[in-house]
């Protein structure tokens, strides 16, 4: 079957805990803590397979956790990083955010991306040997990775979209043209899934051509198998609109295509405005007088206009040339840039508890939300920061280290991030 939008959820893995140790050797009077560091924990990496087609494979598993990081050792021992999960989508993919619907990646590159990053390891109590605080009997955990629900939707990538009501020979052409064979018969929806296929006109002049199923009146809000596939159009560069002008079964060639462009352009404006080339096929099943009107009034439109026989493959080598053509001045295929993760809004953190406490000559802030907060900012991006020293003003901790005793200069630790006070 084929599957175009799955939900799954992904996980990081979390990193792992510090170790909190004292070096012991005989003869070796204070030691020292040694405490080594927690590993990283695995990311969730994204990856395109071009022997997939469809995200099929996702129906059956939902959940991708990755590994967490191992724990810190004795000695300075660091503990070993997780390894990364990998998962393989087919190319064409966008990732997004299931509750907000943003993109997080469009997986249409080779390159990999990484969707869910695994948490810090913790440091182990060696970090946090001072000369007024030579035996620190603390360490941090390892930070959460990151997780999330995901919806993944698949665009097919290709140049060229064939579009068109049911048995107007969209199949048919891009059987002749191309090496894809797709289920051809003489009734509605035999083709139920898009079908990819290159079309080769030269040594180096190629582009690859999809057959968009299923577009009857009513698509774009659900009728017939259109409403499954009409996102599968929004990369094409270039639109081929097949039309049975010889109305061979009872309907009229011009209210056909006035049908399916509307559909089109309610599932998306922008596809009204996308570069077009009608083709009329089945002409020798139309009379001359059919002919002629229904080119009259396409070429009114503006279109560009073939008459063709597709399995026949007439007509069909200049409709291939004039597509070369448009293409060679068309923009590349869309690539959907990922949208920013928006900043929590300051005004939901104020009232949010927070616990304080004096250990080791450090003040530790420790608070659940002020967890999840962190891992949405960039602490190398000044912007991110401020916005960070704007929330910790605005959810009262920073007057809470105040009332605590904390003065200028004095070491403050929130989770795995250390700094000097500021008042």
């Amino acid at each position: 079957m084929f599957s175009d939008i799955v939900r799954i959820q992904i996980k990081a893995g979390k990193g792992g805990d510090g170790k909190v140790s004292f070096h012991r050797e005989k003869y070796v009077a204070a030691g020292g803590p040694d405490g080594g560091d927690g590993g990283k924990g695995g990311s969730v990496i994204f990856q395109v397979d071009d022997n997939l087609s469809t995200l099929a494979d996702f129906r059956y598993k939902r959940k991708y956790f990755a590994p967490e990081g191992e724990n810190g050792k004795a000695g300075r021992g660091s503990g070993k990083n997780a390894e990364n999960l990998l998962v393989k989508v087919p190319r064409g993919t966008l990732v997004k955010d299931d509750a907000s619907g943003r993109i997080i990646a469009d997986l249409s590159g080779d390159e990999p991306q990484i969707i869910a990053k695994g948490g810090r390891g913790g440091w182990g109590n060696s970090h946090f040997a001072t000369p007024t605080r030579q035996v620190p009997r603390f360490a941090k955990p390892g930070l959460p990775g990151e997780s999330m629900d995901v919806r993944l939707e698949l665009k097919l990538l290709a140049d060229v979209g064939l579009v068109g009501f049911p048995n107007v020979g969209k199949s048919t052409l891009i059987s002749v043209v191309s090496a894809a064979r797709p289920q051809i018969a003489n009734y509605h929806f035999t083709t139920i899934t898009p079908s990819l296929g290159v079309v080769r006109l030269s040594e180096g002049n190629s582009f690859v051509m999809a057959d968009i199923p299923g577009l009857i009146e009513g698509a774009g809000e659900g009728a017939g198998l259109g409403h499954q596939f009409l996102r599968h159009v929004e990369r094409c560069r270039v639109l081929i609109h097949i039309v049975d002008v010889s109305g061979s079964e009872g309907r009229n060639p011009i209210e056909d295509f006035e049908i399916i462009n509307k559909e089109m352009a309610k599932f998306n404006p922008e596809l009204a405005e996308r570069p077009m080339i009608v083709a009329a096929n089945k002409c020798d099943l139309a009379t001359e007088e059919q002919i002629c009107a229904f080119e009259a009034y396409i070429k009114e439109q503006g279109y560009e206009y073939f008459s063709i026989m597709a399995a026949i493959r007439h007509g069909v080598e200049p409709l291939l040339n004039k597509i070369s053509e448009m293409l060679a001045t068309l923009p590349p295929i869309r690539r959907y840039e990922p949208e920013p993760a928006p900043l929590p809004d300051i005004s939901i953190m104020e009232n949010k508890e927070f616990k304080i406490e004096y250990v080791d000559d450090t003040y530790v802030v420790e608070s659940p939300w002020l967890l999840q907060v962190m891992q949405s900012v960039n602490f190398d991006d000044e912007e991110s920061l401020q916005f960070f020293q704007r929330m910790l003003i605005a959810s009262g901790i920073i007057d809470g280290l105040c009332e605590a005793g904390c003065k200028e200069g004095d070491s403050v630790s929130i989770y795995n991030l250390e700094f000097d006070f500021v008042d």
